[in-house]
């Protein structure tokens, strides 16, 4: 049977409810066609508001669920449901789940909802982030972190906003939702230990996933860390509760329509999935979805929506030497797998993404990192003269549905994420993720559709900003060397969003770190030789918020998602504070914004500099010097 990865779909609905009545009126029953189930919720006090009401069924080929909220007088309709008998059910906080009844199309089923016995029953239904918020933090006079000899944080956190980065989105919270049952409670099968301390010792080493849990744990000084954890566990154990009780949907929030299906198996995990161009969402229309399934396996999950089926297709390697996630070490018993592996991909597939013709391109693993001779220094390859690059860990494949085929595309650099331009080339533009990556590639998919040849078909370039403020790129001083007033000036902001303007066709991308930046990729009209960059550090406060994920959208905003949980954003032409510590973006045009920098720039003083709120230095500008033409490079 295949479980565990849920493909989901949200729409809005389109059932048209009867009006609401006075109160003197009944409750009238919902109208519902032979495709839907309708009725009423009902609780202790009348009519349930902003509850789910849940339709699942196994009788599928795929297990299959669709979810809908309540409407004010708690009447509900769960639309185009796939002929079968469902188990129907009440969801919603401050409530249990209620009894399930069987139902089918075309019939009312009205619900009953059940109170939780006790404030701790309820409180499972809370999102995890509840359970994760009990976390505690250490207070703000803890930093900067003055070692061993000191007040015991480590050197390198300099701040709590850097502690809730690493704890967050930037570290911890990266593969796991900490805060559910999973997480919030030591399993019995974990095995026995002397304390809570050691539990969670031994739980950051169970699976293929330890290597990377423990070096993020060791970024917060692992006992400390251990410590924290273990007290948090500790007091949920002992009946502690979340402080505060969720919302219940709200306003339109209740007019979506949530399905889902099963699409792979219990062993595999789903880093993303694709099911048109975001182009053009005409694309692909009720056609099949593909699935990412990162280190977890190489048989990718195929959805088909209609027909609700689930396959897989094999994505192959290149080279049969190409690492795999079978090498991953197991320092401790897992408490579900014991000491299997079940992570076995050598592909690494990490994001799909749609053409205009319906072919789906992916970043995947095709060999080892040593890359070949064409991106190396001596080859005569535009971007390698200009810049060579000596390994790339993940590369490119095509797969084509009309043929069954993949193509397996080798790159000089490394990708993560895709985003297609609007441009004659379809071209691929891509992000490497971490921000230790020196270059930012692309791929000409028109040309290599028509001669197959990758080398010839992708470019990759430097980041290099106009410190010089002349407007072009000329020779650069290095990362770790002082600025030059004659020269540019290299960054290492490697991308981990990528998003391209379809205005101007310039890119933007997201450098995670602390606290964070956004970089701005002028190619220009012969890249990679007039490439520039534009760097744009986050503003912060307390606490401190790298940008995680961000899109270009068509009215030309660019959006910012911050791991403090604030959301940023900025108009075409204005720029707004929001939350204290957000307005940190700033639009997608390729014109600067007039403004200062809080500290004027000196040659060689350049990684020191902040920017104020929706500020940038642009060229020339009048109050500072020639050195800070374009952006900061703030602690680059």
């Amino acid at each position: 049977m295949r479980h565990s990865l849920l493909a989901f779909t949200f729409a809005l609905s389109l059932v048209a409810l009867p009006a609401a009545a006075t109160a003197q009126q009944p409750t009238e029953a919902p109208r519902i066609d032979q495709h839907a189930i309708g009725g009423t919720v009902t609780g202790a006090q009348g009519p349930e508001a902003g509850v789910w009401i849940i339709a699942e069924t196994t009788e599928l080929p795929t297990k299959f669920a669709k979810i809908v909220v309540t409407d004010d007088r708690g009447r509900y309709v769960i639309p185009d449901l796939p002929a079968a008998t469902y188990d129907v059910w009440v969801r919603g906080y401050g409530l249990v789940d209620s009894a399930k009844v069987k139902s089918a199309p075309g019939k009312i089923v009205d619900l009953k909802a059940t109170l939780p016995p006790d404030a701790k029953t309820a409180a499972q239904y809370y999102p995890a982030l509840y359970w994760y918020a009990m976390l505690a933090v250490p207070p703000a006079s803890d930093f900067p972190g003055t070692g061993a000899k000191g007040n015991g944080m480590p050197e390198a956190l300099k701040s709590q906003g850097q502690w809730l980065d690493i704890v967050k989105t930037d570290g911890c919270f990266t593969c796991h939702a900490l805060g559910n049952a999973a997480t919030r409670t030591i399993e019995p099968q974990l095995g026995q230990f002397a304390s809570s301390v050691e539990a969670w010792e031994a739980r950051i080493q169970s699976g293929q996933a330890a290597t990377n849990m423990v070096n993020n744990i060791g970024r917060l000084d692992t006992q400390r860390a251990l410590k924290s954890f273990a007290d948090w566990t500790d007091r949920i154990a002992a009946g502690a509760l979340p402080p505060a009780a969720p919302q219940r949907p709200q306003g339109v929030e209740r007019n979506l329509v949530v399905t889902l299906w099963d699409w792979s198996d219990a062993k595999a995990y789903l880093h993303d999935s694709i099911s048109t161009d975001k182009r053009d969402p005409t694309v692909n229309a009720n056609g099949l979805l593909y699935g990412a399934t990162e280190e977890s396996t190489q048989e990718l999950p195929v959805l088909d929506p209609v027909k609700n089926t689930a396959t897989t297709i094999h994505i192959p390697v290149r080279d049969p030497n190409t690492p795999s996630a079978a090498d991953l070490p197991v320092l401790h018993a897992s408490p579900y797998w014991g000491e299997d592996k079940i992570w076995n991909s050598q592909a690494s597939v990490h994001n799909p993404m749609f053409d205009k013709e319906g072919r789906i391109w992916f970043t995947a693993r095709i060999r080892g990192e040593d890359n070949p001779a064409f991106c190396k220094k001596g080859s005569e390859h535009p971007s390698a003269k200009l810049f060579p690059v000596e390994k790339s860990t993940r590369q490119l494949a095509m797969y084509d549905p009309k043929t069954k085929k993949f193509a397996l595309i080798d790159t000089c650099f490394t990708t993560h994420h895709l985003q297609f331009a609007f441009d004659a080339d379809d071209t691929l533009w891509t992000s490497a993720g971490g921000p230790q990556n020196q270059v930012v590639g692309w791929f000409n998919t028109k040309k290599f559709l028509a001669t197959g040849d990758a080398a010839a078909s992708q470019g990759w370039a430097p980041l290099v900003i106009d410190t010089n403020g002349n407007g072009k790129r000329d020779d650069w001083v290095e990362p770790k060397e002082p600025v030059d007033p004659a020269k540019d000036k290299r960054i290492v902001a490697g991308l981990y969003g990528v998003s391209v303007n379809p205005a101007d066709g310039t890119i933007w991308g997201t450098a995670l770190g602390f606290p964070g930046g956004v970089v701005h990729l002028i190619p220009g009209a012969k890249s990679p030789e007039t490439a520039l960059t534009e760097y744009f550090e986050v503003p912060w406060d307390d606490p401190k918020a790298p940008v995680h994920g961000f899109t270009c959208g068509g009215m030309h905003m660019l959006y910012g998602v911050l791991t403090a949980v604030h959301a940023g954003y900025t108009g075409r032409d204005r720029q707004e504070r929001v939350r204290r510590q957000v307005d940190l973006l700033r639009n997608c045009r390729t014109t600067p914004v007039p403004a200062a920098p809080k500290r004027a720039i000196t040659p060689g003083s350049i990684s020191s500099t902040r920017w104020d709120s929706a500020r940038t230095c642009r060229s020339p500008p009048a109050t500072a010097p020639r050195g800070c033409s374009r952006s900061s490079t703030a602690s680059l």
